[in-house]
């Protein structure tokens, strides 16, 4: 009996060690966790506020004629 009972209390203990050991984990987890939301927060506050300037361009549109240049007609 007192052998099972020594037996039950070392699997008591390490359950106890590997359970603070996940709560530690879990609060690091969470802290990150927050981290990020707080970061993801103010990058949204910061788009919203802001209109962008300049927006996606759309890659399969043609590109803009350029005023500048003209057909050439020039004989030679």
């Amino acid at each position: 009996m007192e052998r099972i009972n020594s037996k039950l209390y070392l699997q008591n203990c390490y359950i106890m060690k590997e359970n603070e050991r996940l709560r530690k984990k879990a609060q690091l987890l969470n802290q990150e966790n927050q981290a990020l939301l707080s970061e993801l927060k103010q990058r949204l506050a910061k788009s919203n506020a802001a209109p962008n300037p300049n927006p996606v361009p759309d890659l399969n549109a043609s590109p803009p004629p350029t005023p500048n240049m003209a057909p050439n007609t020039s004989k030679p």
